[in-house]
């Protein structure tokens, strides 16, 4: 299982990530496409070879192929979107938020999957990419949609691990030359 490869990779000195690998994904509470939605996303997100060739499998084990598609694309335009965002919060000059952002993100408005899913993949990745102007619009949109805050953090949880996973396999990698 890839998620034992992972956990088996880790350092001595990264016991609490390889306990809460297991517990954020292995024990998840999210129904099979929200927790591997989220996985595959995240696993994109984290930058880490290591982590994405050993979580994507599974994902796509996990998920319809609308869905393995829609988790990419919830990285892929986050990954746009979190850095325009952020940068435009960032500015001190207000200006910047009255321009209009000229780019195109048409799959949130038609992901594929349920708009619920694709929110909480994108909040996700916002997470790791550590946009707060994103985190704050799609968790409104999750809490309109009654998505619980349980549910919500647990996605944060499962984005938190899985990029401290591929930070510190990543960091391993490079020291042993």
């Amino acid at each position: 299982m890839s998620l034992d490869n992972l956990k088996s990779a880790l350092p001595d000195y990264a016991k609490d990530l390889k306990l809460n690998l297991g517990s954020v994904i292995g024990n998840s509470e999210l129904p099979q496409q929200q927790l591997w939605g989220t996985v595959l996303a995240v696993a994109i997100a984290s930058r880490s070879p290591r982590v994405l060739s050993e979580l994507e499998p599974e994902a796509k084990a996990n998920l319809s192929p609308e869905a393995y598609t829609a988790a990419k694309s919830a990285a892929a335009i986050m990954a746009m979107n979190n850095v325009f965002y952020r940068t435009r919060h960032l500015l001190s000059d207000p200006e910047y938020g009255t321009l209009r952002a000229g780019l195109r993100m048409n799959v949130i408005g038609n992901p594929g999957v349920e708009k619920v899913d694709f929110e909480l993949w994108s909040l996700a990745v916002s997470a790791v990419n550590g946009c707060g102007q994103c985190l704050d619009s799609h968790e409104a949109v999750l809490r309109k949609a009654d998505v619980s805050r349980e549910t919500i953090q647990e996605a944060v949880k499962i984005a938190a691990v899985v990029q401290a996973v591929g930070t510190t396999l990543d960091a391993e990698a490079v020291i042993a030359g």
